[in-house]
């Protein structure tokens, strides 16, 4: 009696930590908005989009719409690559407000003591800022868009010492076909580097004395609920990868955007500074395409109709996205498996774009 007693008592625990981690309020959407977002899911389950996982809106803090489209539901650990980034642009800024960090304007280095060697004989390497790796725009030759680039993130996964790798890149020149940060927009050349993110994360782990990933359990997971993940982690088995692979329920990534659609509070409580948020989706440097770029936001502007709706996005490869949509008072998350598919990313905005955020509009 007592063994069925500690059992049932264990099971309801369990189920408590599990409702609590999915508990969203839901709400039904009006009927035109039902409609329309019913016919966009018979359109992914026809293979439009081709490999899309899962879709979930909330609007006003509810949770209207979830649908998933694979056989693993609402319990799987979506893979979502570089979403992870905005993750660890979300920590820098708990580190800041903990007091670990100074500045964003701190250097990087003196955080590193086994990396500073690279610096002594070029300046511009111990001059790189926390900021400088935000932003995407430090002063190393690394670009995960070119494939000549010696800094190209699939290079970097062929050798053990990953922070090695990134500070012997060699300084970036600016041919004259090419804009110098100071003739750039925001006074930044943009230029998307993972290595650059993987170096955050473990000055970050530095900074805050303590693993990364339980400082992130601790001051950014846990007041969401959030108990089920998976982070990669370096080849060296001390630091997790700020720069990709963190795995997340489609539900908890959706958490991820309300928090930041409510300027860092959730459920009442302040869990992310309202400072840095704003900070974070302030324009700091534009991409090729003309898209800006925040620390470690992707900052879209697209055009619905008549009108142009901007959002803030957490992205990964695939097409894999979280969208912040604040004039429409809504989270849109969409995982995907697309991540050997030509033009993957280009299928979930248009998903977003053509049908997306016209239903919620």
């Amino acid at each position: 009696m007592r063994r069925l007693l500690l059992s049932l008592s264990l099971f309801l625990l369990l189920s408590l930590s599990a409702a609590q981690a999915n508990d969203w309020p839901r709400a039904e959407p009006p009927a035109t908005v039902r409609t329309a977002l019913q016919a966009v899911d018979a359109r992914i389950r026809a293979g439009e989009f081709k490999a899309i996982t899962s879709v979930l809106i909330a609007q006003d803090g509810q949770l209207i719409h979830e649908s998933y489209f694979d056989a693993d539901g609402a319990e799987a650990l979506r893979n979502t690559r570089s979403v992870t980034k905005t993750v660890a642009s979300l920590l820098t800024g708990l580190a800041l407000a903990d007091g670990k960090l100074a500045s964003v304007q701190s250097p990087v280095l003196p955080w590193l003591p086994a990396q500073q060697r690279w610096a002594r004989d070029e300046p511009r390497k111990a001059r790189t800022t926390v900021q400088d790796l935000l932003t995407m725009s430090g002063p190393l030759e690394c670009d995960d868009w070119n494939a000549w680039s010696r800094g190209n993130e699939e290079r970097m996964y062929l050798v053990d010492d990953w922070l090695g790798f990134f500070w012997q890149l060699p300084v970036r020149g600016f041919p004259a076909w090419t804009p110098k940060p100071a003739d750039s927009p925001y006074g930044r050349a943009f230029s998307y580097c993972t290595a650059g993110v993987t170096t955050l994360g473990v000055a970050l782990q530095a900074a805050v004395n303590e693993p990364l990933s339980a400082y992130a359990q601790r001051r950014l997971f846990a007041p969401l609920g959030i108990d089920q993940l998976q982070w990669q982690s370096l080849p060296d088995g001390r630091h997790v990868q700020a720069g990709g692979g963190l795995a997340l329920r489609s539900l908890d990534l959706l958490k991820l955007g309300q928090l930041a659609l409510d300027e860092g509070r959730w459920q009442g409580s302040q869990v992310v500074p309202a400072a840095w948020l704003a900070e974070s989706f302030t324009p700091q440097a534009r991409m090729p395409d003309g898209i800006d770029y925040g620390y470690l936001w992707w900052l879209h502007t697209f055009a619905v109709g008549e009108q142009r709706i901007g959002t803030r996005a957490m992205n990964g490869a695939g097409g894999n996205t979280v969208q912040v949509v604040p004039s429409l008072r809504a989270v849109v998350v969409i995982t995907s498996t697309n991540f050997q598919v030509q033009g993957g990313a280009r299928l979930t905005l248009q998903l977003l774009q053509q049908h997306l955020l016209p239903a919620l509009r």
